[in-house]
């Protein structure tokens, strides 16, 4: 895949990339210009399925996916994990036909301004889930349990990625027809924020917006 990057994430107004990658759900390869003209597009840019957050996030857009649906916007869910690896989760963790494709080497993630950060930035951070967690845990430990405690078997294809791509910033842009961001949502380095998810409300009304253009 040929794309550049830009050093900050696309916004509002900003014409996507093209981006071509392998798809997991499905045969052969997924291209961004294969919506144009045709529908509105959600797609959500995530790090390898190894991060209990972006699974999670994989799994908010399925559920979101019938409602979008109806609005005639299509959904694509983009993971930083090889394409096998990823082929197996699905094939035990279905999502309602949710259209998925691999990008281990994160270009989709360049193309549309989602940087990497140092790992002392991510580890600096402290994150406290009352109800999940056993008292606040830097991100390292933390996925640590979570995978544990979800039974998330990490393997060698998961270890390369964790060992490249853990400071992955993550993103979800809506484009229209044409390709244009019309929404974004970013993941944000602060206490409180870090791997939090877009409100599904705010999500639908852009979504709602973007299907009368």
């Amino acid at each position: 895949m040929s794309t550049g990057s830009v050093d900050r994430p696309l916004q509002p107004g900003n014409r996507a990339p093209n981006v071509v990658l392998d798809a997991i759900s499905r045969e052969g390869k997924v291209a961004l210009n294969d919506f144009r003209g045709r529908s509105p597009l959600l797609i959500g840019l995530f790090r390898g399925l190894h991060c209990p957050f972006c699974r999670r996030h994989v799994a908010a857009m399925a559920q979101l996916k019938p409602a979008l649906h109806e609005k005639g916007v299509e959904c694509l869910a983009v993971v930083n994990t090889p394409v096998e690896r990823a082929r197996l989760y699905f094939r035990y963790h279905p999502t309602l036909d949710l259209l998925a494709a691999s990008d281990p080497e994160r270009a989709s993630h360049r193309a549309f301004g989602l940087r990497e950060v140092g790992m002392d930035t991510i580890m600096a951070i402290r994150v406290h889930l009352p109800g999940e967690l056993p008292e606040p845990m830097d991100v390292v430990a933390m996925n640590e349990f979570l995978n544990k405690k979800e039974r998330y078997q990490i393997t060698k294809a998961d270890q390369q990625m964790m060992a490249s791509g853990q400071a992955q910033l993550v993103g979800q842009f809506l484009l229209d027809r044409a390709g244009i961001v019309r929404w974004s949502f970013t993941e944000v380095l602060e206490v409180g924020y870090t791997f939090t998810a877009p409100n599904p409300e705010e999500l639908m009304s852009a979504a709602s917006q973007v299907a009368h253009q």
